[in-house]
């Protein structure tokens, strides 16, 4: 990943947080959407979900989740 900023080349995992501000869910649903992603890859609820895990479980880009993460 050269491209991406220093930033973002060192973010491995995605919050709620980032989640309500990139899709305007409110916080709950936005919590329910990664439970839902740990549950898919038979993590823990206390695991951390990647952001490639979110880009492929939302359909949006993992590139484009990125360079929002880094602005």
């Amino acid at each position: 990943m050269p491209h991406l900023p220093k930033k973002a080349q060192h973010r491995l995992v995605i919050y709620a947080s980032d989640v309500e501000q990139m899709t305007g869910r409110s916080p709950r649903t936005a919590r329910k959407l990664l439970q839902d992603i740990r549950k898919k890859n038979n993590k823990s609820k206390a695991a951390f979900v990647t952001i490639r895990e979110f880009a492929e479980h939302s359909g949006i880009d993992e590139e484009m989740v990125r360079d929002f993460l880094a602005s």
